[in-house]
């Protein structure tokens, strides 16, 4: 787009009321201009302050539609934030002195002073009741006050300019009363309430209109951040502003430009242009957008990893948790919070809901409840025909079957990874520049197929062994000699040894991190049986006995706080690992970057 200078701020009004336009700004614009980092300044105070205020005030959710009067608001409020810090400071050093006195007791610090100016001193000291030498009682008129532990506190009078000569701390008092300094304590803490009362009442009052004013000065970076991306041409009369528009709004764009009579050019992406990326997710994947944003938007020669993410991160995190009552209790928190949050939260509330829901599920799958063990349960034995638990004979040896389902969900996991990577480089590159790609798919994947078609006795043992060395000749002919048609043979057959050396020593590790699935949901488990196994101990061991009552409290106790606990620890790790395995494991073996550029229009 090319505007003409004194048109430029007009034009810049028009394009933000389309809406659509993903402008391609400068990453030194804020640094090189002093009105704009005067703004982002002004921000950042906004959004102190009303943090403060959110604290004091948190119901406040209204918008003002008038701004006027913000600076006057903003420094009240620093004003009193002022205040209340000095209240605080000073309320520390008056306890210091309150506790520092109740060893002395309560005595007239004007008597102390009299006797100075008729020629005494009175001395106060500490030290160990071993290092209190009793010759101190005729040498300086030592009188103890008193003795705490290992410690003893006393004083001395002797003549003015007379200080004793003993091992001991001399302890300096506060000039005031232990009475004056509790009344002290008292008048701070009456007074930190008015002025707290003062700040909730004023935050429930000013939000409204800081949030508007802040939504304002918002606008005036993001506007200017614009304005100064425009490069100068043909001297200073021309600016020239590049961007990108959604070929859906292409025509909104074209109108805005025609009738701003605008000189402008519009072509579609090309290949190698990190082109901003606005996903397109159905209802349930798009809450998992939150989770490849973190880690990184894909560009222009990437799949959106979203929908792969979505169903194994729920499976992830249900199977950490491990538990369908504290699914349950997911669900109703993920409820509560929604109604009570507000709109701006109810994505993520959908998310913990969900996630609760898988959480349910495969809990009841796996068998636990509450730490209970469904499967050692009193319930019909139609239902645990369902449980998945108990162990497995494999090869000899005897394995746990939820651990080998753990290893089986990330062998599938890291397939379909490479299932994606191989299509993926076919796509944006050509058949021809995939054939490694193709060639590590055909030996993993496919002699995971064939491994367990084999295993299942579907298909004969001379048949696996006829596949195995089909699939490993024809892999090694995309990994070896064919992974780069424009290189020289043997440079290919080095680089896929490079492959083969990086393949063998991460692909085990990358499947076997799956275990932890299997550990952290059998961990929550056993601590919620640990907890209830306690709960029922003080149970037992108050039973008929008058202390019967305190020992389903204290059963009420242990089960209500050792659960929320658990529920917590797990809830933190259901997180975490889930978000590891899929970070590291899944989008390395899918050769997903995430160095894409979010779409966000100036609007």
């Amino acid at each position: 787009m090319l505007v003409y200078h004194k048109e430029y701020d007009e034009f810049l009004l028009r394009l933000r009321e389309a809406g659509v336009v993903h402008v391609e700004t400068r990453a030194d614009g804020v640094a090189e201009n002093e009105e704009l980092q005067k703004l982002v300044s002004e921000n950042n105070r906004y959004t102190r302050i009303i943090k403060s205020l959110e604290k004091l005030s948190p119901e406040s959710k209204e918008v003002a539609s008038s701004s006027e009067g913000v600076t006057e608001i903003i420094d009240r409020v620093e004003q009193m934030n002022s205040n209340m810090e000095l209240l605080k400071q000073a309320l520390v050093v008056a306890e210091k002195d309150y506790q520092t006195m109740t060893v002395w007791g309560e005595f007239d610090m004007s008597i102390v002073n009299k006797l100075r100016d008729n020629g005494y001193d009175l001395n106060f000291y500490q030290t160990t009741v071993k290092a209190f030498d009793e010759r101190w009682y005729d040498l300086y008129n030592a009188v103890v006050i008193k003795q705490m532990s290992s410690r003893v506190y006393f004083v001395t009078l002797t003549k003015a300019g007379e200080l004793p000569d003993i091992d001991a701390e001399m302890v300096k008092l506060p000039a005031m009363s232990l009475s004056q300094i509790d009344s002290e304590v008292e008048r701070l803490h009456v007074e930190m309430k008015l002025l707290q009362e003062q700040q909730t009442s004023f935050a429930h009052q000013s939000l409204p209109v800081l949030r508007a004013a802040q939504k304002e000065k918002i606008h005036s970076i993001e506007f200017s951040k614009v304005a100064i991306s425009g490069e100068k041409v043909t001297g200073d009369k021309l600016l020239l502003l590049q961007g990108w528009v959604p070929e859906d709004n292409k025509a909104d764009v074209e109108k805005v430009l025609d009738e701003c009579n605008t000189f402008y050019e519009l072509r579609r992406v090309r290949r190698g242009e990190n082109a901003p990326v606005k996903l397109k997710n159905n209802a349930f994947t798009r809450m998992y957008e939150v989770l490849t944003k973190m880690y990184g938007m894909p560009n222009g020669t990437d799949f959106d990893p979203t929908p792969i993410v979505a169903p194994f991160f729920s499976l992830f995190f249900a199977f950490c948790m491990g538990d369908a009552g504290y699914g349950l209790i997911l669900i109703l928190l993920g409820f509560i919070l929604k109604k009570k949050l507000g709109k701006n939260m109810a994505g993520m509330m959908n998310l913990v809901i969900t996630l609760g829901i898988f959480t349910t599920v495969i809990g009841a799958f796996l068998g636990t409840f509450f730490g209970i063990s469904l499967i050692n349960s009193d319930i019909p034995q139609e239902f645990k025909k369902f449980i998945f638990a108990g162990n497995i004979e494999l090869f000899g040896s005897v394995y746990d079957k939820q651990m080998i389902l753990a290893l089986v969900i990330g062998i599938v996991h890291i397939s379909i990874a490479m299932t994606v990577k191989a299509i993926n480089s076919t796509v944006f590159y050509g058949f021809k520049d995939s054939l490694s790609a193709w060639g590590w798919w055909l030996l993993v994947v496919g002699s995971a197929v064939v491994g367990s078609l084999s295993f299942l006795s579907v298909i004969p043992a001379d048949v696996s062994k006829w596949a195995f060395v089909i699939i490993g000749s024809l892999a090694a002919i995309g990994i070896y000699l064919l992974n780069n048609l424009r290189r020289n043979v043997f440079v290919n057959i080095g680089a896929g040894l490079w492959d083969t050396y990086n393949m063998a020593s991460g692909l085990l590790g990358d499947i076997l991190s799956y275990i932890r699935l299997f550990a952290l949901g059998l961990a929550g488990g056993m601590l919620g049986q640990t907890f209830n196994s306690l709960a029922m101990m003080v149970v037992d061991g108050t039973e008929n006995s008058e202390w019967s009552l305190l020992g389903w409290i204290g059963f009420g106790l242990i089960i209500i706080v050792g659960h929320t606990l658990n529920i917590a620890m797990s809830c933190l790790s259901a997180f975490v690992h889930p978000l590891r395995l899929t970070f590291v494991e899944y989008f390395k073996n899918a050769g997903y970057e995430g160095k894409g550029v979010e779409y966000k229009p100036f609007k």
